[in-house]
């Protein structure tokens, strides 16, 4: 992988997670109902509802704050990447 452009490293790795989770998981990805919700979201507010959906429903998570900070800053991260090109055209990360 050391010839390959960043995008395609990038997209190998991810590729090959999600082909880890879907064997871990028992379920592919695109099947998970979570999967489903994020479908529908066409912002960066509507994504980070559905995963404080998701924390609350662990309450008393010692950290549910602290974790959803996380989330928050990863989904921005994520969204400003998938609006890279070329990397956003490679992968799509979030929809738009």
């Amino acid at each position: 992988m050391g010839d390959q452009p960043e995008s395609a490293r990038f997209r190998a790795l991810f590729e090959s997670t999600l082909q880890e989770y879907e064997k871990n998981a028992g379920v592919k990805f695109a099947e998970h109902p979570l999967a489903f919700q994020l479908q529908n979201c066409d912002s960066i507010d509507s994504i980070i509802i559905v995963f404080q959906g998701q924390v609350h429903a662990f309450r008393g998570f010692q950290g549910s704050n602290k974790f959803m900070e996380s989330i928050k800053n990863t989904v921005s991260i994520l969204s400003k990447l998938s609006a890279t090109a070329p990397l956003g055209d490679t992968i799509g990360l979030v929809r738009h």
